[in-house]
């Protein structure tokens, strides 16, 4: 089966089997972006997942203002836009919250991690072709949750229970992305996500190296002090770049 075939069948078993579970409060609403901007994702993987890849870099889960969006990992619509030229248009999720409005790359907000990570890979590779040549971005999981303020709520916060149940399908959906792709290296984006990958990478007779960069989300103080010198020091220095 060719590799693209593999990660789109991948994606919709990930999708199809985390729209099955269920999220007590505070979670009050769920979006899976791979269900209502399918479109999008679809041409990401059509475009730049169908050869095997020497770095997979993986996030946590969407953000509200990019693949909440757009169904592209850390996608914020610049990046998307204009520099993927991925312009599909997206539906609505079946429950929508008010302050959480999913426009698609109409949408005027900020996903500041994903600005300041696709702003590397453009800075360092200029188109994506070049990028996607020997690397792919991916998200661990697929699901966005917020409470009833709209107040966003990462995965790692949610109930042991509920997120053994996730965590499960996450891990079988990110060992076929790693076994489809056969990379050198897989990245975490942030602790959380590195955690992640030595935990399936364990259970690999011939595993992918891991190792982690800092998130360059502006929560995090240090990534508000020169998040790209910084992941490219962190890359050069464990030899993925």
């Amino acid at each position: 089966m060719k590799i693209g075939t593999q990660m789109k069948n991948a994606a919709k078993a990930l999708s199809s089997s985390v729209s099955d579970l269920q999220f007590a409060e505070p979670v009050a609403f769920v979006y899976n972006p791979l269900d209502y901007a399918w479109s999008c994702h679809q041409q990401y993987l059509d475009r730049f997942a169908n050869s095997t890849k020497k770095v997979i870099f993986l996030g946590m889960n969407p953000g509200p203002w990019g693949m909440a969006q757009t169904g592209i990992p850390f996608g914020e619509i610049p990046a998307v836009r204009d520099w993927m030229k991925i312009t599909s248009e997206v539906k609505s999720p079946e429950l929508e919250h008010p302050k959480r409005p999913v426009e698609g790359i109409h949408c005027t907000r900020s996903e500041v991690s994903g600005r300041r990570l696709w702003g590397l890979f453009a800075e360092k590779f200029g188109n994506p072709e070049n990028f996607f040549e020997d690397h792919f971005v991916l998200n661990y999981c697929p699901l966005v949750f917020m409470e009833e303020s709209g107040k966003n709520r990462t995965p790692d916060k949610l109930p042991v229970n509920e997120r053994e149940n996730l965590d499960q399908i996450c891990d079988i959906h990110l060992m076929k992305v790693v076994e489809a792709l056969q990379p050198e290296w897989v990245v975490g984006v942030g602790a959380f996500a590195e955690s992640k990958l030595i935990s399936i990478t364990e259970k690999m007779v011939t595993p992918p190296k891991v190792t982690r960069i800092l998130h360059p989300s502006p929560a995090s103080p240090a990534a508000n002090r020169d998040w790209s010198g910084t992941a490219q020091k962190q890359l050069n220095e464990k030899g993925v770049w």
